[in-house]
């Protein structure tokens, strides 16, 4: 069996953290290129480290080949008050991925959108993953993913406020919520992308219950 490569942006955060531990106990799996910000914690015979200046990610086309590209790419507007720079990091890393995934014919790029990303929203971070959406499929690789989970909850390092006041808010009244919108795990996001470069869905945009149901098939 011919072993794959798969790369990895956004590896040291939430979701992306749990793909990598993930992938690099898959047997499909051989190598793992992590390109990143800053040096991983952890060190592995099938990891292949790249620490490079993320916004500059077409300076190294040459080592960006793969079977699938994962990418958990986000910030938010507390660690990235600045609106330019928090465009240049969920909307211009993604779309550069896709590009460079493109041009060295990688056949499987799967990425983490949002629920309710939209480009004609009034709201910037909607629009910012509409937009990021609509710029990732214009590239047309044989094999797109945009999963867009609902609100994410783990272990974060960081505390959120806001956050923590919607996940009181979706536990009292969960039996309200429709499934697309409740509460979902980070791992259960690692597994679906996992699970779509096995088995690639015919939907190019994954709801985030559609999400849970791919990930449920995870083994």
């Amino acid at each position: 069996m011919i072993k794959k490569t798969a790369i990895v942006l956004g590896a040291t955060g939430l979701t992306g953290s749990h793909l990598l531990e993930l992938l690099l106990q898959d047997s499909d799996y051989d190598r793992v290129k992590v390109f990143t910000r800053k040096k991983l914690t952890i060190s592995h015979p099938k990891i292949e480290e790249y620490v490079i200046d993320l916004l500059k990610l077409s300076d190294n086309a040459n080592k960006f080949t793969a079977d699938v590209v994962f990418c958990c790419i986000g910030t938010t507007k507390a660690k990235t008050p600045d609106r330019k720079l928090y465009r240049a990091i969920d909307y211009g890393i993604p779309v550069e991925a896709a590009k460079l995934a493109k041009q060295n014919s990688i056949p499987h790029f799967i990425v983490i959108s949002a629920l309710g990303a939209n480009p004609k929203s009034k709201i910037f971070y909607n629009q910012l993953k509409g937009e990021m959406q609509r710029d990732v499929l214009a590239q047309q690789i044989e094999h797109t993913h945009l999963l867009q989970p609902s609100l994410i909850v783990g272990n974060r390092k960081e505390k959120r406020m806001g956050e923590d006041i919607s996940k009181f808010i979706i536990k009292l009244f969960a039996f309200l919520i429709p499934a697309r919108y409740k509460m979902i795990r980070d791992k259960t996001i690692a597994k679906a992308m996992i699970q779509l470069a096995r088995k690639p869905s015919e939907e190019q945009i994954i709801p985030s219950d559609t999400i849970k149901e791919i990930a449920n098939e995870y083994e």
